[in-house]
């Protein structure tokens, strides 16, 4: 499975939503639809600040983690920014292909 992170900000009548069903409630919805898509959630904060909720999930693949914001976000009360996360050994992985690129004029 692949780890994502994703970014939540609530509109305003999301944060009215919020409130009324409480924090707990949503986190569990939450937590339900990833076990439901075959995924886990490994943390589940609230924030304030910059986002309002943080949740690092392990899911299936890309495509289940686009069709999950998508979904969340196309809902109009949120809005969410998804990153996938690597560990060292990915990296380390990524930095051992060889990528032909060539610089614009170069």
């Amino acid at each position: 499975m692949t780890k994502y992170l994703i970014e939540a900000n609530y509109t305003a009548e999301g944060l009215k939503g919020l409130r009324e069903q409480k924090a707990t409630s949503r986190k569990a919805v939450i937590s339900k639809l990833i076990k439901d898509l075959g995924g886990t959630v490994e943390v589940f904060y609230w924030s304030f600040g910059e986002r309002d909720a943080i949740v690092v999930m392990d899911l299936p693949d890309a495509n289940t983690a686009a069709a999950l914001a998508l979904t969340i976000s196309s809902s109009g009360l949120v809005h969410t920014r998804t990153t996938q996360l690597m560990t060292a050994d990915e990296v380390d992985k990524a930095f051992k292909k060889t990528v032909p690129y060539r610089p614009p004029g170069k």
